[in-house]
């Protein structure tokens, strides 16, 4: 059996990967470095180590590469295959989408009776199997896609591995967290096909992709966004600090009792998984920076994303959202030079004020009750911090004004 996957990244040969050749697959990877594709290609295989105490390794191998740009053999790659999967991160999908279709093409082109192809986007948002369909389709004849949707299915998954950033970069060898998570719903596969080892297949997607956005993703950028204002480096630096952990435990309390009026979570096995996932950010067999935890604010101040989306399904049902607030008005400080996001969020601030940002940015109109504490909690923090003071005021006479 044979499995493309685009993205030859952290997740990509962190988790992916791994799965599906233990399942029997050999793994094609696809990517757009063109060198590393040939070292992995020559390879054939590389290693995982598991962030434990006893860094336990294994090897994945019957693994081959491809270039993004050998147009030709991607989609032989894809024509062929048994399933594709993807973890390049969910803003590249659409440039990905164009090899995808053509390996759609192809393989229709030469077999009308060919065996349904499951093509799965692993990418930490939501829906984003058919923001992939929708990207893949532009790229495809009306008649074509007529075809392909009987044949071809794009079902939305949840993901969850912690991947930290590799030290030594140009090694194929990968250090990840001992924990994983794969979720495919069952109505979203066609026809007949063989199950991968490790995943767990349900009957409805959503409790799932909630629990882990509004936990795993809402605690993990919280801590990050606390620990930033402070002055630490790396996530689990963060967390052996008392007062952060609390403000952590506060966020995923709050996004607890909102998951369980949503979904009717039992809450002792949801505490459970709060305890879990807060372990997983205490983990000190590994080091998750800061940065790159708290990357792309915009983003993850959207209104649909993990911040501010469940504060406000919070605040309509009249469940607490305190630390929640902290959370979001903490995000809007991170500065950090290196990412162009926040230095746009920054910008922003300063151009058009913070009434406008919480507005324009996060979707909370202005007589939205949570639009005012963001604007006292910025104040306050201001206060806390005396660097800030300056910038913060600034903030605050164009919210007034």
């Amino acid at each position: 059996m044979r499995a493309v996957h685009f993205g030859a990244g952290n997740i990509g040969r962190g988790f992916i990967g791994p799965m599906l050749s233990r399942s029997g697959y050999e793994v094609c990877f696809v990517g757009r470095n063109k060198n590393k594709m040939a070292r992995l290609q020559e390879r054939g295989q590389y290693k995982v180590t598991l962030a434990n105490e006893n860094r336990d390794s294994y090897m994945v191998k019957n693994i081959t590469a491809i270039d993004l740009n050998n147009a030709e053999q991607v989609a032989e790659a894809i024509a062929d295959a048994q399933i594709v999967t993807t973890a390049v991160g969910i803003s590249a999908l659409k440039d990905i989408a164009g090899a995808i279709a053509q390996g759609i093409e192809l393989r229709l082109s030469r077999n009308a009776e060919s065996a349904p192809l499951h093509i799965i986007a692993c990418e930490n948002g939501i829906a984003s199997g058919q923001q992939l369909k929708r990207s893949v389709y532009r790229h495809m004849s009306a008649s074509l896609v007529e075809e392909a949707n009987r044949k071809i299915a794009f079902p939305n998954v949840m993901v969850d591995r912690i991947v930290p950033v590799q030290k030594n970069k140009e090694s194929f060898e990968i250090l990840v967290e001992p924990f994983s998570e794969w979720v495919i719903p069952r109505g979203g596969m066609i026809g007949e096909y063989p199950e991968i080892k490790g995943v767990h297949y349900v009957e409805a997607l959503e409790p799932y992709l909630e629990r882990k956005l509004f936990t795993l993703n809402t605690g993990h950028c919280s801590a990050a966004y606390f620990g930033y204002l402070e002055g630490y480096t790396t996530i689990q630096e963060a967390m052996s600090d008392p007062v952060i952990e609390s403000h952590v435990r506060g966020v995923l309390e709050e996004t607890g009792a909102l998951l369980a009026h949503r979904h009717g979570f039992d809450s002792e096995v949801h505490s459970r998984y709060i305890e879990k996932t807060i372990q997983r950010f205490n983990n000190s067999n590994f080091s998750d920076k800061i940065t790159r935890v708290a990357r792309s604010p915009l983003r993850k101040l959207a209104p649909k994303d993990r911040l501010v989306q469940p504060a406000l399904q919070a605040c309509e049902l009249g469940l607490e959202t305190n630390h929640l607030v902290s959370a979001i008005t903490s995000a809007l400080f991170f500065d950090h030079p290196g990412d162009p996001e926040a230095l746009d969020l920054q910008r922003a601030i300063r151009d058009t004020g913070l009434s406008g940002i919480i507005t324009a940015i996060m979707g909370i109109p202005i007589e939205h009750p949570l639009h005012r504490r963001i604007i006292i909690e910025y104040n306050n923090i201001c206060m806390k911090y005396p660097p800030m003071a300056s910038t913060g005021f600034e903030a605050m006479v164009r919210t007034i004004g």
